[in-house]
């Protein structure tokens, strides 16, 4: 990352409350072709969740816990506050002197940007703020929460109005929390109904919709130049799995998350 930071920006992308299993599932039937082409060899990676919700997750994200590698460590980690004894700091890890790595960026040059989705992100009550009050600016909409049919193809044309009036010379990171895979979901899937609810196979079909959009994001973050960005899930979330539903729990399809980091070259394809 000492290599990258400065001369790029920075796109980090939390698809909330995705399971690893359909996400592994959708890119090897082809249903995700425009993310499965940027997966480094196609694939998703499996790491394990630093939390369970998406409140916890992102905490220890922007402190640098990105989801961790799904196999014996340690696992040297892209950003890291300054720390005495950590294991997982490296020659090539970005390291700031401030808790989180959004103030760290912000202290080099960056201007950060939030594009808020799920409910913790959406500054009405106190706890809405604290997330999007760690970025120098953020924008919420309802129509980027999670009862919005349309959420991400919102979320995307604001992040491609926060690019276009970025000045040319000043160096951006953009998160977006994408919303569409969380409860409610169900009206991803053709056919479906609320009375029946959400399952496995509405939340597929949400990562299909994210997916037909996501092109656009991309274009967007490396129209200014090369781009390197992380694409992951905070979390995962149960449809009945062992009789558990939801997520804040310690479920096998919570705990385990798709991740992937890459470059997007200019023009990426929309």
């Amino acid at each position: 990352m000492n290599a990258i930071v400065g001369s790029h920006d920075l796109l980090l992308v939390t698809l909330d409350t995705l399971r690893f299993d359909v996400a592994e599932e959708l890119a090897a039937a082809g249903r995700i072709p425009n993310l499965v082409r940027h997966l480094p060899g196609g694939v998703w990676e499996k790491r394990h969740a630093p939390g369970s919700f998406t409140y916890a997750s992102h905490q220890a994200i922007f402190a640098g816990f990105l989801p961790t590698p799904a196999a014996p460590g340690p696992h040297p980690r892209l950003f890291a506050a300054r720390f005495a004894g950590s294991e997982s700091t490296a020659d090539g890890t970005f390291v700031h002197e401030t808790p989180d790595f959004l103030s760290g960026l912000a202290a080099v040059g960056y201007r950060t940007v939030c594009v808020g989705g799920v409910g913790f992100f959406n500054r009405r009550p106190p706890l809405g703020s604290v997330l999007p009050g760690m970025f120098q600016e953020s924008h919420w909409e309802p129509e980027f929460g999670v009862v919005s049919p349309t959420s991400f193809e919102a979320q995307v044309s604001r992040a491609e109005r926060i690019v276009a009036e970025l000045p040319v010379d000043r160096r951006l990171l953009l998160f977006v929390n994408v919303s569409a895979l969380h409860q409610p979901n169900w009206f991803h899937l053709p056919g479906a109904t609320a009375d029946a609810g959400d399952s496995r196979a509405t939340h597929a079909a949400a990562l299909e919709y994210v997916d037909r959009h996501i092109g656009r994001l991309f274009a967007a973050a490396s129209s200014r130049g090369r781009c390197f960005a992380i694409v992951c899930s905070d979390h995962g979330t149960a449809y009945g799995d062992d009789g558990y539903t939801g997520h804040r729990i310690g479920h096998e399809a919570v705990w385990t998350v798709p991740y992937a980091h890459f470059f997007l070259e200019p023009g990426a394809t929309r």
